[in-house]
């Protein structure tokens, strides 16, 4: 893994860092023809031009696992594209159909020839991945369709314990972890931490599209007209405060992920190794959280847009002092 962290050090550049679904449509997938001759290497490419970060994060898994973890990360991002990536409704329910009766024939042992299904059915044979796991991460992308902001935090953090939480306790799973209370608290409250981060990261791009990511709850309480945000960005009144108060609750979830391993009294508060290919996600986060905190909460500054060369570093450096 040393090796494997240093030449991604050595290659990593400033590009544009976008939330997870937006990088969706800023490159080009696999050929699906010839993920099928190889279904472990379509989700591994796919994974790191669409989710750099969960890419980092991937070589950081046993090898025997890591095929199981970009094929749990394709499936995550595959149906995190769904909604932008159609014209309407109709086409991105014909799209979550599809995974649905994927997961119902992976089960039954009867994958359909595409290569993150032939990837998943792969990864089912070496690890218990339980199937409603798979369908709340199908279920949660549909209402998205539907309804693709929220008007409370609740109504966020339940969809993100649907989507990011759901997705990591799939990790504890592969990795045999999903027995231990504290891993699976701290992994929910990650989750929470993390969706917010990505929708932060993201704002930008939604606000372009007239989208609100902020719940309007929060937006209220300071007045944000969300036309401004559309026209102005971060000159849009409020809209700072808005993000901060966002931020915090992002914040909150991450601080209490990280305190229920100082809670269990054991190592000191360090995450055991083997749980570091979950709770490494936090470190993207915290990194990100700290830039914007620096930007004085602008989360349109442009530099909020690049990639932080330093992340490598910093998850390399995480999964060695065994903290997030």
């Amino acid at each position: 893994m040393l090796r494997q962290f240093r030449k991604t050090l050595s290659r990593v550049r400033e590009l544009p860092a976008r939330g997870l679904s937006r990088t969706m449509s800023t490159h080009h997938p696999p050929s699906i023809e010839a993920g099928i001759a190889d279904p472990a290497a379509y989700c591994r490419d796919l994974v790191r031009k669409r989710d750099y970060e969960s890419y980092l994060i991937g070589s950081s898994c046993p090898r025997h696992f890591q095929g199981a973890f970009f094929a749990l990360r394709a499936f995550y991002v595959e149906l995190a594209s769904v909604q932008d990536t159609v014209s309407n409704s109709t086409i991105g329910k014909m799209r979550i159909q599809f995974w649905r009766d994927a997961i119902k024939n992976i089960t039954d042992g009867r994958p359909p020839q595409h290569p993150i299904a032939l990837a998943l059915h792969d990864a089912s044979q070496k690890a218990n991945l339980p199937a409603y796991h798979l369908r709340r991460i199908i279920d949660a992308r549909d209402a998205e369709l539907h309804t693709p902001t929220h008007l409370t935090i609740e109504s966020l953090t339940a969809h993100a314990e649907s989507t990011s939480s759901t997705f990591l306790y799939l990790l504890l799973s592969l990795l045999n972890l999903s027995s231990s209370s504290t891993f699976s608290h701290a992994a929910s409250h990650l989750g929470v931490a993390q969706s917010i981060h990505v929708l932060l990261r993201a704002l930008p791009y939604h606000a372009s599209k007239g989208r609100m990511v902020i719940p309007a709850e929060i937006t209220a309480r300071h007045g944000v007209r969300q036309e401004d945000v559309f026209r102005m960005g971060g000159n849009a009144e409020g809209i700072s405060d808005a993000v901060f108060e966002f931020a915090t609750v992002a914040n909150d979830n991450l601080l209490t992920a990280r305190e229920m391993f100082k809670q269990s009294g054991g190592d000191g508060g360090k995450v055991p190794r083997v749980a570091m290919p979950v709770f490494l996600y936090g470190i993207p986060t915290r990194d990100y959280l700290g830039r914007l905190e620096a930007g004085n909460f602008d989360a349109f500054q442009p530099s909020l847009q690049l990639r932080d060369w330093r992340l490598p570093w910093r998850i390399w450096r995480g999964y060695y002092q065994r903290d997030f």
